[in-house]
């Protein structure tokens, strides 16, 4: 076995590129030269949580085909969501805790998918099951990873073990997991420097529903409002990026992290989809959806269950 290069999904949040990094850690520490990377520049949340444990931001790359083929996937599966050339590499493992769709291989595999609210809480088991220590700084970048998932445990994504290994995460990376965990999470609603396009490519995602190509972005504030005073810019930008990348339907999923509440703004068709999955009348393109902040749980499922009628 060559070099192994590990990663996360496209537009990485904290989990994708935490997870990266400590299961390339645990790799490494099973006697594999493993190396995390990542498919996208770190957003705001993910870099202070970078800074503040001291440890470097993986590279980004593009393709990989070119310097090995053997590749671990954290935090996806979903080739539309993984690096360009993914038909061409052969994936080693897995280790994921979201659906598992348009994903095939032609060899057997390690797999790990638990529903859980974060990757980073699965990755936590493995080293446990290997009776490998967590060195402080990957502690706190798990940590990181498990905070930004859950909203700081107000996600109905989160679970007791995501809770648990917080904890135990916090106590080795020597911090105290409330204060720390609002800090990060401030850290990621800095969205006044970023112009439209940033914004939607954030933290956003493709999946085919039916016969269209849904793409579905979201954004943490802890202001609505300062959100939606650019809504004709955004509006347009969605409707831009529909043109460009074949994309049929765009929703931006805006998410109060203090409240727990979101509002969704709509671009493109079939938008009646969007009426029926959550029950909600679009006016000016928006609908508030309280207590709505997991794409993964609360909106995916929803949309798709409305397509396949």
């Amino acid at each position: 076995m060559g070099k192994v290069l590990i990663f996360g999904h496209q537009n990485p949040d904290t989990d994708a590129i935490g997870a990266a990094i400590a299961y390339a850690n645990l790799q490494k520490e099973l006697g594999i030269d493993a190396e995390a990377v990542a498919l996208g520049t770190p957003n705001e949340e993910t870099q202070f949580a970078l800074e503040h444990f001291g440890l470097t931001a993986p590279r980004v790359v593009e393709k990989i085909a070119a310097e090995t083929n053997e590749v671990m996937l954290v935090d996806h599966n979903e080739f539309q969501q993984s690096v360009s050339d993914i038909e061409d590499l052969t994936i080693l493992a897995v280790v994921d805790h979201h659906r598992i769709a348009n994903f095939q291989t032609a060899n057997p595999l390690y797999y790990r998918a638990e529903p859980v609210g974060c990757t980073s809480t699965i990755v936590l088991k493995l080293y446990k099951e290997n009776n490998i220590a967590v060195p402080a700084k990957i502690a706190g970048i798990m940590l990181s990873a498990i905070i930004s998932d859950t909203l700081l445990f107000k996600s109905p994504t989160c679970t007791q073990e995501d809770i648990d290994a917080a904890n135990e995460l916090a106590e080795i990376a020597r911090v105290d997991l409330n204060s720390y965990g609002l800090d990060l999470l401030k850290a990621g609603t800095n969205l006044s420097t970023k112009s439209e396009a940033e914004l939607l490519d954030l933290d956003a995602k493709s999946f085919p529903m039916a016969d269209k190509t849904v793409r579905i972005a979201q954004v943490n504030t802890v202001d609505l409002d300062e959100v939606f005073a650019r809504q004709d810019a955004l509006r347009d930008a969605m409707l831009d990026e529909n043109v460009k990348n074949g994309y049929d339907l765009f929703l931006l999923l805006v998410t109060n992290v203090l409240n727990s509440d979101s509002e969704l703004l709509v671009a493109g068709e079939p938008r009646e989809m969007v009426t029926e999955a959550f029950k909600v009348k679009l006016e000016n393109d928006r609908a508030f959806l309280p207590g709505v902040v997991s794409r993964k749980k609360q909106i995916v499922p929803q949309l798709t269950e409305a397509f396949e009628k």
